[in-house]
C-alpha cells in the first residue's frame, strides 16, 4: 500500500474506515474536520493511501497563548498573548501505529508552520496533548510543557529554524 504526501482534506477522502484507537479523534475527523475547514476555523491535512482512504491526519489553526500559560522560551520578549499555531489534532490509523507515520505527520506540521512563520507572526507550535502517552510523543520530539498545564506543550519556532 502506497501512502501519499499530506494534502488538504477534500470531500473525496474516504474517512469512514479511519480508526486511530481514540474515538474522539476518529469522530472529529469524520464529523467536524470538513466543517471547520469550510468555516476557516482550521485546516486538516490528510495522508491517504492509493485508494484515497485516510491513514493519518493533523489539523492546524491560528491561536494565541497567554504569558502565564506559555513556556519561558516562548514568552520571552513577546507580546501578551503570544501568537502561536495550534496543532489541534494529530492521529494515525491503528494499522500504522509504531511505523513512524505520526512522527512524519508531526514533522510536516512543523515544517508547514515554519514556512508560514516566514510570512506571519508565529512564535511556537502549541498542542493540547490528549493524555500522557501523547505528551510523551510530543516531548520526545522537542516540545516543552507549559508551567500551568502539563498537557499543554509548545515547540518554539525559532528553535526549528536553527536546527
Amino acid at each position: 500500500m502506497k501512502l501519499l504526501a499530506p494534502a488538504l482534506l477534500r470531500a473525496d477522502h474516504d474517512l469512514n474506515a479511519f480508526d486511530c484507537g481514540e474515538p474522539v479523534l476518529n469522530d472529529w475527523l469524520r464529523r467536524r474536520a470538513m466543517g471547520n475547514q469550510s468555516s476557516g476555523a482550521s485546516r486538516t491535512f490528510v495522508v491517504a493511501d492509493d485508494a484515497n482512504k485516510a491513514q493519518g491526519y493533523y489539523a492546524l489553526a491560528a491561536g494565541a497563548v497567554a504569558h502565564l500559560a506559555a513556556t519561558s522560551a516562548v514568552r520571552r520578549n513577546m507580546p501578551n498573548p503570544v501568537p502561536v499555531m495550534v496543532l489541534g489534532r494529530l492521529a494515525v490509523d491503528v494499522a500504522f501505529h509504531g511505523k513512524g507515520l505520526g512522527s512524519d505527520l508531526l514533522q510536516d506540521a512543523i515544517l508547514r508552520t515554519e514556512r508560514l512563520a516566514q510570512e506571519v507572526g508565529i512564535r511556537a507550535l502549541l498542542v493540547h496533548a490528549l493524555h500522557g502517552r501523547a505528551k510523551a510523543f510530543y516531548t520526545h520530539h522537542g516540545f516543552s510543557e507549559s508551567e500551568m498545564d502539563p498537557l499543554v506543550l509548545m515547540l518554539r519556532i525559532q528553535s526549528v529554524r536553527l536546527n
